[in-house]
């Protein structure tokens, strides 16, 4: 093989190596430039509570589902503690039915006071302060995650010591 042969199959052997690297880090890279909207979710449970409900046998349930993977849905939550868990939205003068809820790709979908929560009814037993209530939150993407919520005093807010009362 003459010199100028061997360095041409070279030259072409690197266009090659680089063209099929290149092709891997895109791959890679994913359709969405990096951004995480694609791939998998990463969910974790923050901060959930139940305010100790005053009676009736309804009570509303708050929890930051956070994200640091791509984009996902909260589409049910059930009880085995509890006949029905709804999501629900509330605006000055009225509550609605919500949902699915978007979890968004490096983000976090929080369920808080006077917005988006959980509406748990049919209790198996009246909860009490102290008490946990299994509640297991069914994603489009992620599947099932059970977390087990406290029942806290009415003025309980997370970050805050709470009073007990």
């Amino acid at each position: 093989m003459s010199s100028r042969s061997f360095r041409t199959t070279a030259i072409t052997g690197a266009l090659v190596a680089t063209a099929l690297g290149a092709g891997t880090l895109l791959v890679g890279w994913g359709p969405d430039g990096g951004s995480g909207t694609g791939g998998a979710a990463r969910l974790s449970i923050a901060d959930p509570y139940i305010p100790l409900p005053a009676g009736g046998g309804m009570a509303a349930g708050y929890l930051t589902v956070r994200n640091t993977g791509g984009e996902d849905e909260l589409v049910k939550v059930s009880s085995p503690g509890a006949s029905s868990v709804t999501m629900h939205h509330s605006t000055e003068s009225s509550m609605e039915s919500a949902g699915p809820l978007a979890v968004p790709a490096r983000g976090a979908l929080e369920l808080a006071r006077g917005g988006t929560h959980l509406m748990i009814m049919g209790w198996s037993k009246q909860p009490a302060l102290g008490d946990e209530l299994e509640l297991d939150l069914t994603f489009a993407k992620s599947g099932t995650i059970a977390v087990k919520v406290p029942v806290t005093s009415l003025t309980y807010r997370p970050g805050q010591q709470d009073s007990g009362n």
